[in-house]
């Protein structure tokens, strides 16, 4: 809740007499004008010193002999974190955190740059996993948000580079950054870490799949396998941050297969089916999981949103018709229990997802035949219309919602 918005409804409260003056100035009092930029400073200065002495000192490497290389490593490393701890006592926690971020730069260009020196060979992702891990230690001691996010980028990075340079998924960067992301994550009760954490852990299961040791499908076997964790959650921000970003693929699969099976169907369809004798059991096992936490939280109806994972690509034809239908059918799910929850967000959410759908809809059915130019602008002309008339009904519903609400009281 911001204190604008607080500020722009009070008056209207004292006016219909919900709360007096002196009330409604209390209320605006518990929701102090926070001000971001200043505290964000340090950290955007951090990025941009650390960035600029890891270029100037790379720009210079070769030139520079053996034993300073060593010693500005040393020096800079050390110097970060020391400085880091000095701010921490005084209570400059945004210093800390933008020395200790700088520090955790210095340490892994420390790794590359030494590996340059020494050509050493590097056969997997090693190096950078142990940057990441550093990271997501620095984290834990200075319990920031800001160094958890950027560890997180690391182990991604590592997961990329391992599958990118050597043709195999790292299971080590992928369990490690599970493991010491744990507490960051679900600990420290921060929906932005979660949401971050869980889009990590999507991002390393597409690459599973990418890396050739399976087929495509196999991926969403461990991204709904969290999406199943967060079922299992009694507080719902966190359920609803660890299942966004499986979902998110779901969606974006059946997008694909809508708009483009033909590049299935010329053999690619194939590598893309996994072996149904072990991939649908798999994920019958992942929904079993998933809908028990459902039921013990009471939240039976949401097993609906499991009409994205149906495997109708293995339907011999038709299976871009019942993706596409799957796409609507949850954009409705999502508006209706957006609806019957008052929930204002999933209002909106279920809106877009609708009109995604709608659009996804229209580029299959006329983008073949329909003159390019008349495509956008009757594109153009739905879109404006849905949105128009979604957003119509939605504010009739909240004003509805109002009303009923201040005759009650």
């Amino acid at each position: 809740m911001s204190r604008k918005w607080l500020e722009k409804e009070a008056p209207q409260w004292v006016e219909r007499g919900i709360v007096t003056k002196d009330q409604a100035g209390r209320i605006l009092d518990l929701y102090k004008d926070k001000r971001q930029a200043p505290g964000l400073l340090p950290i955007l200065g951090s990025i941009l010193v650390g960035l600029g002495i890891l270029s100037f000192i790379a720009a210079n490497w070769q030139d520079l002999p053996e034993l300073l290389r060593l010693s500005l490593i040393a020096v800079f490393l050390g110097g970060f974190y020391g400085a880091a701890e000095v701010m921490r006592r005084r209570g400059q926690e945004k210093f800390a955190t933008a020395f200790a971020g700088m520090g955790v730069m210095t340490f892994g260009a420390g790794i590359i740059l030494i590996g340059q020196m020494l050509h050493l060979v590097a056969y997997n992702a090693g190096s950078f996993i142990l940057w990441a891990t550093a990271g997501a230690a620095a984290a834990y001691l200075y319990r920031s948000r800001y160094l958890a996010l950027l560890a997180l980028l690391l182990f991604d990075i590592a997961q990329w580079y391992s599958v990118s340079a050597f043709s195999g998924f790292s299971y080590t960067a992928f369990l490690v950054m599970a493991a010491v992301m744990y507490v960051p994550v679900l600990k420290w009760c921060s929906a932005l870490l979660t949401w971050c954490g869980a889009l990590s852990w999507t991002v390393h299961s597409l690459m599973w799949a990418a890396s050739g040791e399976l087929s495509f499908l196999w991926m969403f076997v461990p991204a709904m396998a969290l999406y199943a964790a967060g079922d299992w959650l009694r507080e719902r921000d966190g359920g609803y941050a660890l299942q966004t970003a499986p979902l998110a693929a779901a969606y974006g699969f059946a997008v694909f297969m809508v708009l483009f099976p033909p590049a299935w169907d010329s053999g690619m369809l194939t590598e893309l089916r996994s072996g149904p004798m072990y991939y649908v059991p798999a994920l019958l096992l992942v929904f079993a999981v998933s809908l028990a936490g459902k039921l013990r939280q009471g939240r039976a109806s949401s097993a609906f949103e499991w009409i994205l994972l149906a495997p109708y690509v293995y339907l011999p034809a038709g299976y871009e018709v019942l993706y596409l239908l799957a796409l609507f059918f949850f954009s409705f799910y999502v508006l209706w229990r957006g609806y019957a929850e008052e929930f204002r967000f999933k209002i909106n959410f279920g809106t877009l997802l609708f009109i995604c759908s709608t659009l996804v809809a229209y580029g299959k059915l006329t983008w073949a035949f329909m003159d390019k130019s008349l495509f956008f602008i009757l594109g153009g002309v739905l879109l404006l219309g849905l949105s128009w008339f979604l957003n119509r009904r939605k504010n009739r519903f909240l004003n509805e919602v109002k009303e009923d609400d201040f005759d009650e009281k």
